[in-house]
């Protein structure tokens, strides 16, 4: 599923935002990353998504080598991936059920894209309907995106990225910014996901009590290093709250990369 051998990503200032990173992570785990802010986890994540390119190592996506994958083929690789970002990206003006909806519009002609902002089907409303209804929503499901609560709009996001049936879900601080109904609402329906569907989901987070009540395996990342690897009833303090190096810290928050 993700095999890293010896990752690392280095920005133009010179900071190592990932050092050596060795990791093999198999299909249906469900993987949580900590570290403080500036210790590499975003950076993983958008290595993993290929948003980023490695410096050096190698890092196998889903059967896709990237950093050799042509663009169309990482096209290809990143609709088989869903991705939850700590700040929802979604679209303010439209409908709950619109913002749910385009996690399908890649696959889709631009004229069906199209009809889909104009006029929702019947099945699309009731898709629609039922991904939210998971997360609390189904009473909103017409209600504009930006009528709603922060924590509310991040439960939207979820529901987009889960309805594309992707086969590896990224979530970066997904409960982040959100009030403690929405986290427990977005975390119970990652675990739902993992345990009834195989989803593999790797998540990172702030929260380390979610980390320790929903992840089956957390890795810790600390000055760009990986420093623990292994089921969480195993993780030690020191593991947990070592600091990263402030340069390193500054070098990703810098580049919008914490």
């Amino acid at each position: 599923m993700i095999v890293a051998e010896e990752l690392a990503k280095r920005y133009p200032t010179g900071q190592v935002a990932l050092d050596a990173l060795s990791v093999r992570i198999g299909a249906g785990q469900f993987v949580g990353v900590l570290g403080s802010s500036g210790a590499g986890k975003t950076t993983f994540l958008r290595l993993i998504n290929g948003a980023l390119q490695p410096s050096s190592g190698r890092l196998e996506v889903l059967g896709t080598v990237l950093g050799r994958v042509s663009a169309p083929g990482l096209r290809r690789l990143r609709r088989r991936i869903g991705v939850v970002y700590q700040h929802h990206d979604i679209i303010p003006p439209l409908s709950a059920a619109q913002n749910v909806l385009l996690g399908e519009l890649g696959g889709r002609s631009t004229l069906g894209a199209l009809r889909s902002f104009l006029y929702l089907t019947a099945d699309e409303r009731q898709r629609a309907f039922a991904a939210l209804s998971q997360l609390g929503l189904g009473a909103k499901l017409d209600e504009r995106a930006e009528n709603l609560s922060g924590g509310e709009q991040q439960r939207v996001a979820v529901a987009r990225a889960l309805l594309r049936n992707p086969e590896l879900l990224l979530a970066d601080e997904p409960i982040a910014s959100v009030d403690a109904r929405s986290g427990e609402l977005i975390m119970e329906l990652l675990r739902q996901a993992n345990e009834e569907r195989g989803l593999t989901i790797v998540v990172n987070l702030h929260q380390v009590d979610f980390a320790l009540r929903y992840c089956k395996r957390l890795l810790v990342l600390a000055q760009g290093k990986l420093v623990f690897d292994g089921p969480p009833g195993d993780l030690s303090d020191f593991q947990l709250y070592e600091d990263p190096m402030p340069d390193v810290a500054y070098a990703e928050q810098r580049n919008g990369h914490y």
